[in-house]
C-alpha cells in the first residue's frame, strides 16, 4: 500500500508541476495563480501548499525530480560500466520530454521555446533553479563517487563530473531554446556527454 501511496503522491506532484509549466508557458508568470495551477491538475489548492511552497519551486520541481531519476537510472547500471557510458545512458532513459513537447500540434514548437524563454528569465524562478540544481549536483556527485570509489566527502573527482554534466546539460537546454530549427534534446544530450567525456577537444 505504502508504494501505491507513494506513486500517487508522485504523480500529483508531477501532475502540478507540469500544470505550472505549461500555464506559465502560455500566459506568464505574473498571470499564473496557484489556484490556476491546482484546477489545471484537478486538484485543490490546499493541496498544492502540500507539495509546493511556490509557483517557482512547482516549476522547477520537474528539473529536480528529471535529475533524481537520472541519479537512480545511473546507480542501476551495470557496475563495470565505464562511467561516462553509464552517464549518457542515464540520461537518454530518465531525460524524456514532457507531454507539452511530444504533443505539441505542429508549428507549436516555436511558440512552446518562446514561452520557455521567457519563463526562465524570470528572477523569482532562477534562484529555485539555481537550488535545485544545487541539490541535483549533490546527488549526482555521490552516485558517482559510489560508482568511482571515491568520497564525496573528501574527494573532489565527483563533484567535478556532476558539475561537468549539470553544465553540459545546460548548455544543451540553451541551444535547444535557442536553436532556429527543433533539434531533439536527446541528441544534444548525447552530443553534450559524449564531447565531455572526451575532454572537449577542439571542434574540427
Amino acid at each position: 500500500m505504502s508504494g501505491l501511496r507513494e506513486r500517487k503522491k508522485a504523480a500529483t506532484r508531477a501532475a502540478l508541476s507540469w500544470a505550472a509549466i505549461r500555464l506559465t508557458v502560455a500566459r506568464g508568470y505574473d498571470a499564473v495563480l496557484v489556484e490556476d495551477i491546482a484546477q489545471a491538475a484537478g486538484v485543490s489548492p490546499r493541496t498544492f501548499n502540500n507539495y509546493f511552497a511556490s509557483k517557482a519551486e512547482a516549476i522547477s520541481a520537474r528539473h529536480l525530480d528529471r535529475s533524481r531519476r537520472v541519479v537512480d537510472a545511473l546507480r542501476a547500471r551495470p557496475a563495470g560500466e565505464p562511467l561516462w557510458r553509464a552517464i549518457e545512458a542515464a540520461f537518454l532513459t530518465s531525460w524524456v520530454p514532457g507531454p507539452e513537447v511530444e504533443q505539441s500540434p505542429p508549428g507549436a514548437h516555436e511558440e512552446w521555446v518562446a514561452g520557455l524563454r521567457v519563463m526562465l528569465a524570470e528572477p523569482a524562478l532562477q534562484g529555485e533553479m539555481l537550488r535545485a540544481g544545487a541539490v541535483a549536483a549533490a546527488e549526482l556527485a555521490e552516485a558517482v563517487a559510489q560508482r568511482t570509489g571515491t568520497d564525496a566527502g573528501r574527494d573532489l573527482y565527483p563533484h567535478l563530473v556532476a558539475a561537468a554534466v549539470n553544465a553540459g546539460v545546460g548548455a544543451a537546454m540553451r541551444h535547444y531554446l535557442r536553436a532556429e530549427r527543433p533539434e531533439p534534446m536527446e541528441r544534444l544530450l548525447s552530443d553534450a556527454l559524449a564531447q565531455l567525456a572526451a575532454g572537449l577537444p577542439p571542434p574540427r
